[in-house]
């Protein structure tokens, strides 16, 4: 079974293409066409990603990767990543599981259910929503586990100045016990 990792804002960095070789990923889909950006923060980043590329766009870039596969995959996404392969989840039969780190516009899509399983991992808080109460309202669904981890959203991004190590470092060893 193959591994594709969805980026977050960052795009492609040094530090997603180390997780890739650590979870023996085939595909990262990045925003930015594989192009290193170098942003100096999430603010930077997340500007340049609203402006030039957007939700709507990055979900059919995804989309075009997943049209190509020939068999079940694994998708493993964070934070713009993660909601664009939550609202990808409502009908995608390549898709064996996915995992979604902090996807924080996962909230503008509450009523989707999944056609495959999702763990949704949620972080301490959001300051724009009540993070509990969607991880609440989240789980009740089929294919849906949830959790909230006591990091802070971009824990698993070494770009990121919520970056834990103690989480990245977790949550890898998690992921490569539960894809290998």
């Amino acid at each position: 079974m193959s591994v594709i990792l969805v980026s977050d804002v960052f795009g492609m960095t040094p530090a997603l293409l180390k997780l890739k070789d650590s979870l023996a990923a085939k595909t990262i889909v990045d925003p930015y066409h594989g192009e290193c950006m170098g942003f100096k923060n999430e603010a930077e980043a997340y500007s340049y990603f609203i402006t030039t590329v957007g939700f709507d766009s990055y979900l059919e870039k995804i989309l075009k990767v997943i049209a190509q596969l020939d068999s079940k995959t694994t998708l493993i996404g964070f934070s713009v990543g993660a909601s664009a392969v939550w609202r990808l989840s409502l009908n995608n039969k390549m898709i064996k599981q996915a995992f979604c780190f902090y996807g924080s516009q996962i909230r503008n899509f509450s009523e989707i259910e999944p056609c495959f399983k999702v763990t949704l991992i949620f972080p301490n808080s959001e300051p724009h929503f009540d993070v509990t109460a969607l991880k609440d309202e989240l789980s009740k669904r089929p294919n849906v586990t949830t959790t909230q981890v006591e990091y802070l959203h971009g824990f698993m991004n070494y770009c990121s100045s919520n970056f834990n190590k103690v989480g990245y470092k977790k949550h890898i060893t998690l992921l490569q016990s539960i894809i290998s």
